[in-house]
């Protein structure tokens, strides 16, 4: 008998692994956690049956979170990073010698001690030194911060419904601006355009967001397991622009192996086609 995974897009649109094994199924506080293993794409962690991450391109997530902002602002050294209980993004951060700080905020433990079992790959930089890993409501942990103590705030979540709604309020963009230094950089997963649930959270976000920052922008990458595949991150901040900021000399020589970011990719990720533009209510501008 064949064992399949299936997550439903839409309510017409189903996406499906074949899954070798069950390895975990553990009903936390939060969420349900599944610990799946497939041929094509090695092992997958869903929560409440949702797909985010899997072994085989988890990696495009991770690199384009973390080093588009990394590139553009070379004295990085304070991050918190709001999700992220698999422990991909804290991975590409470590790998700068230059930050001093990594504060992690994990409402689920189990999310972080079952990738730590099972997905090693992801979570095998969460006992750096550098890291403090605070089992806590983001949105609480934001609200209760310092004010200009982040160089860079990542926000790794889940999609906004369920333990992630509250990460895409008005309320907790206000306090990560706040919590930001005066040249601070915000990252979120921003979601997709293709499917009309995901383009209106996407939208929402956006929107929240140019409320506070000079720069908030839009970028794009190809994850073949997320939905529709296209899909979206957004980078706002109070001086840089990374289009114009990128700091590609400095990135290139730190002689860094990454599987998809490059600084040539860095620029052309924020030439975002015209069905997002228009999603955004952005004109086109030749140049």
């Amino acid at each position: 008998m064949d064992l399949w995974y299936t997550e439903n897009h839409t309510d017409d649109v189903q996406f499906s692994i074949k899954v070798d094994r069950h390895l975990e199924s553990y009903t936390s506080e939060f969420q349900r956690i599944d610990i799946l293993e497939s041929k094509e794409f090695g092992r997958i962690l869903t929560l409440d049956g949702y797909l985010m991450i899997t072994e085989k391109d988890e990696y495009i997530y991770h690199e384009m979170i973390t080093h588009v902002p990394m590139a553009t602002n070379p004295n990085i050294k304070n991050v918190l990073v709001v999700g992220g209980g698999d422990g991909g993004t804290v991975r590409e951060l470590t790998r700068y010698s230059h930050i001093e700080n990594i504060d992690m905020v994990e409402i689920d433990e189990m999310v972080v001690e079952l990738c730590k079992k099972y997905i090693p790959s992801t979570a095998c930089s969460l006992d750096d030194k550098r890291v403090k890993i605070y089992y806590e409501d983001g949105v609480r942990f934001v609200r209760n911060s310092e004010d200009n103590k982040y160089d860079l705030i990542i926000v790794d979540s889940t999609d906004p419904f369920g333990v992630g709604e509250g990460l895409f309020t008005k309320e907790f963009y206000g306090n990560c601006y706040r919590c930001l230094t005066d040249d601070g950089i915000l990252v979120n997963q921003h979601e997709s355009t293709f499917y009309d649930s995901y383009a209106n959270s996407m939208k929402r976000a956006h929107s929240r967001i140019k409320e506070f920052f000079n720069t908030a922008l839009v970028y794009q990458a190809h994850i073949p397991t997320y939905p529709s595949g296209h899909w979206l991150f957004g980078f706002a901040s109070k001086k840089y622009d990374p289009r114009t900021d990128l700091k590609a000399d400095w990135w290139n020589s730190l002689n860094m192996t990454t599987q998809y970011y490059n600084t040539i990719l860095h620029t052309g990720c924020f030439a975002i086609p015209n069905n997002v533009r228009n999603q955004l209510r952005e004109t086109y501008t030749k140049g």
